[in-house]
């Protein structure tokens, strides 16, 4: 589920969908560590993501201490400018981005 916790998305949709992955918007990725609602959401995601058996990516990561945060809340994936800026489906096949 593509941005999860804006727009259409719903905590309905987790047990009614057959989801495996959650991928955090990147409207709460962007202030981890400094504005400690999105912290707390962003956890919050990631922990009922893995109680739910699914995995996570969050999106928009920028910064190295988002990186820290995500790897201490356990966030399997990101995706964002801090690892690469956009590329072309070739490349995309020859790298893989882990949070691990």
């Amino acid at each position: 589920m593509d941005d999860f916790g804006t727009g259409y998305s719903s905590l309905h949709y987790l047990k009614r969908f057959p989801i495996d992955i959650l991928k955090i918007d990147q409207s709460f990725v962007k202030e981890i560590g400094m504005n400690q609602k999105d912290s707390a959401i962003t956890t919050t995601i990631i922990h009922l993501a893995h109680s739910l058996g699914l995995e996570v990516i969050a999106e928009g990561v920028e910064s190295e201490g988002q990186v820290d945060f995500l790897k201490e809340a356990n966030c399997q994936k990101a995706q964002g400018y801090f690892f690469s800026k956009p590329i072309c489906p070739k490349e995309i096949e020859q790298q893989q981005f882990v949070l691990m």
